[in-house]
């Protein structure tokens, strides 16, 4: 799956020179009274200025006789004026604007902590903690700050953390606890920054969204913060954390003590589940937004256009993306990102949104934000709503290359176009889950009217009659029972719908039942129960797929969290790509490294949960019809691949006694994974293969790659919170169980070519006619592509050959019998077992002569190229390979039904002929 390059993004402004910055009045009050201060910044700096040049203006200013209040203040007001020239006269782009002024605030917070921390020295000594060392203090960003993306006029929203409690050592006003000591620094602070004096002030200053709010204490030490999440944390309190980071000191960031607060932060924002809970949560905020908003507007219509907290305004656009952000950033890291527009990005390429419609939001984005700067322009004013005077209109208008007359304006309808947009996504997104239309409600009579719970008798008399016994069975469990009123009632709503969703086609009461089991193990996971309230069309893909077969819902059982796949439109478009998976895989590895979460843990969970969605994703498009039966398994065994592949890359770099940087090192799959026939569930028949030569100390290798690859057998088969990946079965690998896990190419090569007294048997050359390389070094699949060549085309005896592989086949036959008078698709006579064992005898008798047999090219391709080459009679091989194929989407039909693949023994008459007629060819039996 791919993303969408950040490029898409790019919203172009039109320039206008003829809009001059002249036309705000803060900028003529900063032209009259700072017109020196402005020229001397003209020659210190051209364009938007950086970090440096911020901090070089500051120095100026003080160095002419400004104590450090006034100079902050003063700056401010000639930056501001900087980017409303550069803004309304050359279109400079929002990125710049807003990375600016997030700036500006690092550094004139930066300054200010630096003297407030002296002040507080001063008058009661450092602060120190149990250990002696002075605790770290943060001040963090949130909301636009936090997201470096602040307006020209925005407040700042900060939050003040310090890092353990203690006392100070003693000033001139003797010691003092470190949170009084802190909470000095915070009152400081605000007189530096925040206080209006005669130059104005630095940046409006809001500590509202501490913990506890305006009641809590100004400062908060970071057990505190712990604390209060894990207790009293609300929902809405996890989208402004989201956006959260330490904007001062800078030194803190650099020595990592970030680290210390995001672990903290992370598991507030983020749950480890897709988190649909939290719907709830935003819908009741939104309420309360949009009901201050109608409040303040009334009577007051021009209230009305406030391009932030109106209907589709900048706030909407926010909270969409903070919305899909929390719910899938606990199993997501790429999408914990602060910024609106990157997040749009990631969105699409987790397939959370379609890239349409993160290409609209963003545009809307990113004009909602260009009129806001216009509007702040304008006084200096933190304001959002439109100007209702007719020249400032005009004047925004014309900055951003639009015309607004008497006539028509430009401006407004643009506006409303992308307002509509907005309101209407977001509304989308957060819609109440209301049931879909009564039309075809399947009979279920309490679609409507009063609510009942799931367990209350007049709610199960009104659904179909079907299905009553086994919803009064499911009210009744125990598990039921404990559940929270409003849970029952969740229930009733799902359990409404299912009937509603009855077509009598692939859904039908059956389908219902189905859910019903599913849905059971799974009462205490409220997040499933919200994500199938909060997503009808889900529900409906649900009940469609468990129509359709039976072991999709097995599957669900042991992998609930895949149901999300089933909100994503490309579900069931297209094929599974192995370029996607991995780049996607490391882009997730690499987004835990950022946030110090690169554990084993959090690696082998992401590794199980990719795996296991694109499973889901092949078995839907399968139950759907959108594959053949050879698609899937060569998507299967495609999947296996890469998760085998990528799995190696990360197990090594866990491993403490690697020697080197990348392993030469390489897995060869046997059986249906080498064959390219690989079905849901199969187990993996594998080698695992070093490369020493050249090493300093071979010994020393082996020792390394025995340990790597136990580690990475645990990595491939254990059971972790996320389920798991693959049952391993390596007793294909020299002397099979009794031999070394891994065995180095060499020695793998002598064993398979008979140099030596160890040599491999019959059977194990066989085996190896399926074998291929499918994971690791890939300068080593050229020799194992070798070593199988070679044993195909190494001289035999073909009556011997014949006569061993016979005696193998009667083996499994006497080990998996069939009763008289049934068939079995694999191992009855006639079955899938004799067409592999036929075909495996006409490559290793023929191989050597026709080199089209030594590919690994499948059975039925194969038994296609004997008939060519005149190995088999004509139309023997061709109808042996239709034959095959017939068994192979039977047995895979009968596995999705959960059927028995022992039938009738006159079942499958033509297919069994055409596998007799080619075992006669081949062993003349």
């Amino acid at each position: 799956m791919g993303s969408t390059p950040a490029a898409d993004f790019v919203v172009s402004d039109a320039s206008n020179p003829g809009a001059g910055a002249g036309h705000s009045r803060f900028v003529q009050r900063v032209r009259r009274r700072y017109a020196p201060e402005l020229v001397l910044f003209a020659t210190q700096c051209d364009g938007a200025p950086d970090r440096a040049a911020l901090e070089a203006l500051i120095d100026r200013l003080q160095a002419d006789g400004r104590a450090l209040p006034a100079a902050l203040r003063v700056a401010r007001q000639l930056v501001l004026e900087r980017l409303a020239v550069l803004d309304a006269e050359q279109s400079t782009a929002l990125a710049t604007v807003t990375a600016t002024m997030t700036l500006l605030a690092e550094v004139t917070l930066e300054r200010a902590l630096a003297e407030a921390f002296v002040l507080a020295d001063a008058r009661f000594g450092a602060p120190r903690q149990d250990d002696g060392a002075r605790p770290g203090f943060w001040v963090l960003g949130m909301g636009k700050l936090g997201a470096r993306e602040l307006n020209v006029s925005s407040d700042i929203d900060l939050i003040y953390v310090y890092e353990e409690d203690g006392h100070t050592e003693g000033g001139s006003n003797g010691s003092v606890s470190n949170h009084e000591y802190f909470s000095l620094v915070a009152r400081h602070l605000y007189t530096l920054i925040g206080e209006t004096t005669e130059d104005g002030f630095v940046f409006r200053v809001d500590l509202a969204l501490r913990p506890n709010g305006n009641s809590g204490p100004p400062v908060v030490s970071l057990a505190m913060l712990e604390e209060y999440f894990l207790v009293q944390g609300r929902e809405w309190e996890r989208f402004a954390w989201l956006k959260s980071r330490i904007v001062a000191p800078a030194a803190a960031v650099a020595h990592g003590e970030g680290l210390l607060l995001r672990g903290v932060v992370v598991p507030f924002v983020f749950r480890r589940y897709l988190d649909y809970g939290v719907f709830e949560g935003l819908r009741q905020l939104h309420l309360k937004i949009r009901e201050e908003a109608a409040r303040r507007a009334a009577g007051r219509p021009e209230r009305a256009n406030d391009v932030k907290l109106s209907r589709g305004g900048i706030r909407e656009i926010e909270f969409i993306v903070q919305l899909l952000q929390v719910v899938r950033g606990g199993q997501f890291p790429e999408l914990r990102t602060r910024s609106t527009l990157t997040a749009l990005e990631r969105l699409v390429a987790v397939g959370v949104m379609k890239p349409e419609t993160a290409q609209q939001l963003a545009a809307a984005y990113v004009f909602l934000r260009r009129v806001e700067h216009r509007i702040q322009y304008l006084d200096d004013q933190q304001t959002h709503l439109l100007p209702t005077d007719d020249a400032d209109l005009g004047w925004i208008a014309r900055s951003m290359g639009l015309a607004c007359n008497a006539d028509a304006c430009e401006l407004l309808e643009q506006l409303c176009a992308h307002r509509e947009f907005v309101a209407t996504e977001f509304d989308l997104l957060l819609h109440d889950g209301r049931a879909p239309s009564a039309a075809g409600n399947g009979g279920c009579k309490s679609c409507g009217g009063t609510p009942r719970p799931v367990d209350s008798e007049a709610f199960v008399e009104a659904l179909p009659e079907g299905l009553r016994e086994r919803a009064r069975a499911f009210a009744a469990s125990p598990k039921v029972a404990l559940l929270k009123d409003d849970t029952k009632l969740r229930l009733a709503k799902l359990l409404g719908r299912a009937c509603a969703c009855i077509d009598g086609t692939h859904i039908d009461e059956p389908a219902v039942m189905r859910f019903l089991d599913w849905l059971e193990p799974l009462l205490r996971r409220e997040s499933y129960l919200a994500l199938l309230a909060e997503r009808p069309e889900v529900l409906s893909r649900l009940l469609r797929l468990l129509g359709l077969a039976r072991w999709p819902m097995r599957y669900l059982m042991r992998h609930p969290g895949v149901i999300d796949e089933l909100a994503d439109n490309r579900l069931l478009g297209g094929r599974f790509e192995r370029a996607s998976f991995m780049r996607e895989l490391e882009e997730r590895r690499a987004a835990w490294g950022r946030g110090g979460e690169a554990d084993e843990e959090s690696l082998l969970d992401t590794l199980r949960r990719a795996h296991h969605a694109e499973i889901f994703r092949t078995l839907v498009r399968d139950v759907e019809g959108r594959l053949t039966v050879e698609q899937v398994a060569d998507d299967l065994s495609a999947l296996a691949d890469a998760t085998l592949d990528v799995t190696i890359r990360w197990a090594w770099q866990h491993l403490k006694t690697r020697h080197r940087e990348d392993p030469r090192f390489a897995v060869v799959a046997y059986g249906k994974l080498g064959g390219k026939e690989l079905g849901y569930g199969s187990d993996l028949d594998v080698v695992f293969l070093f490369d020493d030569e050249g090493e300093p100390d071979p010994d020393r290798a082996a020792e390394v790659y025995a340990a790597f690859t136990r580690k990475l057998i645990t990595w491939l088969t254990l059971r972790s919170a996320a389920g798991e990946l693959f049952d391993i079965d390596t007793a294909l690998r020299p002397n099979g169980n009794s031999g070394l896990l891994v065995t180095s190419i060499a020695a793998f090569e002598r064993y398979q070519q008979g140099r030596g007294s160890n040599t491999a048997w019959t059977w194990e050359h066989q085996a190896i006619t399926r074998a291929r390389w499918c994971a690791g070094d890939p300068t080593l699949a050229s020799r194992v592509e070798a070593v199988r060549r070679g044993v195909i085309c190494a001289p035999r005896d073909g009556v011997a050959l014949r006569e061993e592989v016979l005696a193998m086949r009667k083996r499994l036959h006497a080990a998996h019998p069939v009763p008289a008078g049934k068939f079995e698709i694999k191992h009855g006579e006639g079955g899938m077992l004799d067409v592999e064992f036929a075909v495996q005898t006409l490559v290793l008798a023929h191989g050597a002569a026709h080199p089209p047999l030594r590919d690994d090219a499948g059975n039925i391709a194969l038994l296609e190229r004997a008939e060519q080459a005149g190995l088999l009679p004509a139309g023997v091989g061709h109808a042996a390979a239709d034959a095959y194929r017939e068994l192979r989407r039977a047995q895979h039909r009968a596995r999705l039904d959960e059927a028995p693949t022992m039938m009738d023994g006159e079942s499958f008459a033509a297919e069994r002929a055409a596998v007799r007629a080619l075992s006669a060819a081949v062993f003349g039996t």
